[in-house]
């Protein structure tokens, strides 16, 4: 089996390091879409050259000997590199199904919460002194805040507030987060595109916030005050999070450009993982129905 099965893992390499890197320089919106893309390509074609590696191990069984003529198959990578991808394989699918129960398990938490309020109500106020604000995706999505949050803030950083998390629910901010939360899990290398996507989307809310109450320096205060009352909330979709100081600089500038060649050169990486690992399923059907590399 030639190089091009290795192919994602290097790519993924590459886009951990460079992907976050490139989208500084799009807009928080457009860099958002384009690292998610790409991280679910990526992971997605890392796995299946990992399941190429590890079906490697089945060149060795009688019935794909006698398939090929009677004539021993040669052998596509040493069976080390076969076991070895075999057990990340299984690891990397322990992973992802760890992240899948713990965003469920959020999800009803959220959602519980939110019950025994009419379907059309957005805001739903909880009693509580811990200062806390989140979107809660759904059918309707709802905006959870305390009653801390709420007492903590202004009227017009209020009003920030809420279009901040609107904004988290308009634009489906919870599907970008878990999207390259369960790529990260498939591929712990891509773990700096996901905590890149999640600092995105909170930027993409502040400047839909921003433009939204048509004030960038009302919208640095309420993220500023927010942040120091919350005192450093963690959650996946959270009004104050560790980066704030960066998002309050970036909104004391002026609103970013969208750079297409950026989500384009994202995107791109994604795409070269997904095409060396159907080069790569060439090469093992051409080997496993006898074939020449």
């Amino acid at each position: 089996m030639r190089i091009d099965v290795y192919t994602p893992l290097l790519l993924s390499l590459l886009l951990g390091a460079v992907g976050p890197r490139l989208a500084r320089f799009g807009t928080p919106a457009a860099a958002a879409r384009a690292l998610t893309g790409a991280a679910v390509l990526t992971a997605g074609a890392t796995l299946w050259a990992l399941g190429l590696l590890a079906a490697t191990l089945a060149g060795e069984a009688p019935s794909l000997v006698a398939r090929a003529g009677g004539r021993a198959l040669p052998e596509p990578v040493p069976d080390t590199v076969a076991v070895l991808a075999l057990c990340l394989l299984a690891v990397a699918v322990g992973r992802i199904v760890g992240a899948v129960r713990t965003h469920r398990a959020t999800r009803r938490t959220l959602r519980r919460l939110c019950e025994g309020h009419p379907p059309g109500t957005e805001l739903v106020v909880a009693a509580s002194p811990r200062p806390r604000a989140f979107a809660v995706p759904g059918d309707p999505g709802r905006i959870l805040v305390t009653s801390a949050m709420l007492a903590a803030l202004r009227p017009a950083e209020r009003r920030v507030l809420l279009a901040h998390e609107r904004a988290h629910l308009t634009h489906r901010h919870a599907f970008h987060v878990h999207a390259v939360t369960l790529a990260a899990a498939g591929n712990p290398l891509l773990l700096p595109v996901r905590d890149a996507v999640a600092y995105l989307v909170e930027r993409w809310a502040d400047e839909q916030a921003a433009g939204a109450v048509g004030d960038r320096s009302t919208t640095a205060r309420a993220l500023a005050r927010a942040a120091l009352v919350a005192q450093g909330a963690d959650c996946v979709l959270h009004f104050a999070d560790r980066a704030v100081t960066r998002r309050v600089a970036a909104l004391q500038t002026t609103p970013p450009r969208r750079l297409r060649p950026v989500a384009a050169a994202i995107l791109t990486l994604g795409a070269l993982a997904a095409l060396g690992a159907a080069d790569a399923t060439g090469d093992l059907l051409s080997l496993l129905t006898g074939g020449a590399l």
